[in-house]
């Protein structure tokens, strides 16, 4: 065979020239399998690589010939004829008639095999590959194999120079992927200050990103000392969400009590046995679990276990978890900050209202403080106070109106409700999760199912007001959220029903105290009547029943007046959403745009440029992927996958960074910020204003209207408008909302009727000022002209008497 072997020294240097022209193993090992083919004429030549630093295993790396492997995967070290030549570390040749199958049963040979030789690739003493050739027509000559050591020494310096190379250029890809996931972390950890919200994000996203089994967070508690568990992901059997763990015990304790994070590799480890107490399998087969820490303080520990691909953490898994720990101690540190702020918020808002309460005697004060007072730290739909007067249960005060009206069908079915909770006797906690209501009680569970179902509630919370005396009433709140109430919330309202029963106790006998001495002026008024002249005293009695009769029986329409402003019903703020130089300003003040329309644009050279280079780096990953799929290169077809899709994202956030530059109307509508044109060539920073555009086919009034007018607005009422840029035209249309809160004007305070009026030829404008009145239907003409002055003497009076 040695015959077959002529100009070794020159095709090695062309072999020299050619490994050079690639950096990669695959294409380097090609090339060098294909010389030892042309080398032995007529032979079949597999490329080995040892690959796994704790348990090294033969992987193919070429193939020429008519020869192909049975198995995808490594085979072991010490296998067969391979592993043979490997304990030599030098060349080896066998017979193939005497050769057992089963030392080359890794391959699939349809040809009568003649002999077998083996080549050991050597870098630095050290073998790293091997060349199996199998010869099918004549025996091997040891010699051949002799005078392949010129190009093994070639093909040694380049497959290994190839694995650094992969090996660098693959560790940079993970370094990439793995800070591209903390940056998604952080968003993802400080994308809420809910800590019920936060707990659970936090073990779920880690869980994803290691790729484990199970996540589980322990937050130190100062009070009893150790560790709780408030968060776990996953399916650890060996801990339960809600356990402690006493200082210093179990792997959490440990390094609790350490500072440093641990990471166990063998189940065997005694700390794991304990934990797993015998089950067999071991839930817990490796674990990691590092401090969280938070400004510079321990608040608790994150574990992380089992891999999900079988395999044992190691000391970047470690290094990794240790990073995100950080992350997650400043999001956690976030939100206690949060909960803690809310907190004071909830005391401050109990010492308020409870000031509120026991400063005044006023029953229907008292009782519209307690249900709408709470909506400052609480975000409920509705709260109301049902008081027992004479044996009975009634509604006194609903939170957003001023009167409870008993012939409203959403007031009698909250009665009927209310009433229903008051039976119970106890505080009473109803909330529906989907279609399952979730009560101690099947009775309990039937009557809210009809209830939510009517009222559209999906959260019910009833506390009794009851004191030494017996029942005095019941408190109720409810939300469409069925988890609007915290725990803090729960305290703070318990406290609330406490005062509440104490001032609704006080106010309500103080209401019962007789006070005769408002009689005695109508005693003497009636004796100096009678003592008149009869035909005086008939006058005076006709004239008073007529004037009482047209009081009480002729219709007048009631109106409510107040000064009224206009105001745009929708109006769009026009910012930038990306930085730059405003380049061109397309409209003016007072043009009418429609929705979508662009109204100036900025330079843009940086951001289209940006997206020119994503899209060409887009194309240069999308190039290589094809290029290493046509190789049949999966690893390398995989690793410009995840190159294309990152540079398609930057694309596409790019694409969306350059539509930015265009600022665009979002409503139709006329524009309405002054010298808008003069913009051009101003810089304008990420949110900063560039134009206001206002919607002129409608327009909002808002009428200023007394708060002893208020009981009279309801929504749906008709308006009618007089400006003083048009003193002839009037204007109309309909109340939509009344604002459930006043404000201060001067000495006293002023509510507001809103109305949406049409406004087709824009003849209405932002700013004009004018005079509003409401109709509110028909009264009696007493009614109509003594309601203010009767109002403003009972209000003196009580200030008065007190009664």
């Amino acid at each position: 065979m040695a015959a077959h072997t002529p100009g070794l020294a020159g095709l090695t240097r062309d072999i020299a020239i050619s490994l050079l022209a690639e950096r990669e193993v695959m294409p380097r090992a090609q090339i060098i399998a294909a010389r030892v083919a042309e080398l032995i004429p007529g032979s079949a030549v597999v490329l080995y690589l040892l690959e796994g630093k704790q348990q090294p295993a033969w992987a193919h790396k070429a193939v020429v010939g008519d020869v192909t492997l049975h198995r995808k995967g490594s085979i072991p070290r010490n296998a067969g004829a391979l592993g043979q030549a490997c304990a030599r570390r030098a060349s080896l040749v066998l017979s193939g008639s005497s050769t057992p199958r089963e030392s080359y049963a890794h391959l699939d040979v349809r040809r009568t095999v003649v002999s077998l030789g083996y080549a050991p690739i050597r870098h630095h003493g050290d073998v790293v590959g091997m060349i199996e050739v199998l010869t099918f027509d004549r025996p091997l000559d040891a010699t051949v194999l002799h005078e392949l050591d010129p190009l093994l020494d070639y093909a040694a310096v380049a497959l290994t120079s190839a694995v650094g190379y992969e090996d660098e250029r693959n560790g940079q890809f993970a370094t990439i992927n793995r800070l591209t996931q903390l940056y998604d972390l952080e968003r993802s950890f400080n994308s809420t200050l809910q800590m019920d919200q936060l707990l659970p994000i936090i073990t779920s996203k880690i869980a994803e990103v290691l790729e484990v089994e199970a996540v589980n967070l322990w937050m130190e508690e100062e009070e009893e000392g150790g560790l709780l568990l408030v968060k776990q992901h996953g399916g650890d059997t060996t801990v339960q969400e809600g356990m402690h763990l006493p200082k210093g015990e179990g792997i959490a304790g440990e390094v609790s009590d350490s500072g440093k994070g641990v990471i166990i590799f063998n189940p065997s480890d005694e700390r794991l046995v304990r934990r797993n107490g015998g089950a067999e399998p071991p839930p817990v087969r490796t674990l990691i679990a590092v401090p969280v820490l938070s400004q510079n303080y321990q608040v608790g520990v994150l574990e992380a276990i089992n891999r999900l691909d079988g395999r044992s953490f190691n000391d970047d898994d470690g290094f990794y978890l240790g990073t995100i720990a950080i992350t997650a101690g400043s999001a956690l540190h976030n939100a206690s900050l949060l909960e803690a702020e809310r907190k004071i918020e909830v005391l401050e808002t109990l010492v308020e209202v409870s000031r509120e309460i026991t400063s005044t005697l006023n029953l229907d004060r008292v009782l519209q403080v307690v249900v709408n007072a709470p909506q400052r730290i609480m975000a409920y739909d509705r709260a109301a106070i049902a008081i027992e007067q004479s044996g009975k249960l009634q509604l006194k005060a609903i939170s957003g109106k001023t009167e409870v009206v008993a012939s409203d069908p959403q007031v009698r079915r909250l009665r009927d409700i209310v009433e229903w909770a008051a039976d119970a006797g106890n505080e009473l906690f109803v909330a529906q999760h989907g279609n399952q209501v979730a009560a101690d009680r099947q009775e309990t569970v039937a009557k809210f199912q009809e209830y939510f179902a009517a009222s559209g509630s999906r959260a019910f919370y009833a506390v009794p007001l009851r004191d030494d005396q017996g029942l005095l009433g019941i408190l109720t709140f409810e939300s469409r959220n069925p988890n609007f109430l915290s725990d803090a919330h729960f305290e703070f309202i318990k406290v609330l029903a406490g005062q509440a029963t104490v001032a609704v106790r006080n106010a309500s006998l103080y209401t019962e105290v007789p006070f005769i001495g408002v009689l005695e002026p109508l005693i003497q008024k009636k004796q100096a009547f009678m003592r008149m002249e009869k035909k005086r005293r008939t006058a005076l009695a006709i004239a008073a029943a007529a004037l009482v009769l047209f009081l009480a029986v002729c219709p007048l329409p009631m109106r409510v007046e107040g000064e009224a402003v206009v105001a745009p019903l929708d109006t769009a703020r026009i910012q930038a959403e990306v930085e730059g130089v405003v380049r061109n300003v397309y409209v003016k003040e007072g043009d009418r745009v429609a929705a979508g329309a662009v109204l100036a644009d900025m330079e843009d050279w940086d951001y289209r440029g940006a997206l020119a280079g994503a899209e060409a780096k887009y194309a240069t990953a999308v190039a290589a992927m094809n290029q290493a799929l046509a190789a049949n290169d999966g690893g390398e077809a995989g690793v410009q996958r995840v190159q294309a899709e990152f540079w398609q994202s930057e694309v596409e956030r790019a694409r969306a960074r350059l539509e930015h530059t265009k600022l665009r109307s979002p409503i139709n509508g006329i524009v309405a910020t002054a010298r808008v044109e003069e913009l051009a060539g101003h810089k304008l920073e990420v949110g900063d204003l560039f134009a206001q555009v206002v919607d002129s086919s409608r327009a909002s009034v808002d009428v200023t209207v007394d708060q002893q007018d208020l009981p009279l607005l309801r929504s749906g009422e008709e308006l009618a408008l007089k400006l003083e840029s048009f003193p002839t035209r009037k204007f109309h249309g309909r109340v939509t909302v009344v604002s459930p809160a006043g404000t201060p004007q001067g000495d006293h305070r002023v509510f507001y009727a809103r109305a949406e009026v049409p406004n087709p030829d824009g003849a209405l404008r932002p700013g004009m000022q004018g005079m509003g009145k409401v109709w509110t239907g028909w009264r009696p003409a007493g009614y109509v002209f003594f309601r203010t002055p009767a109002a403003w003497l009972w209000s003196k009076i009580w200030s008065w008497v007190g009664w």
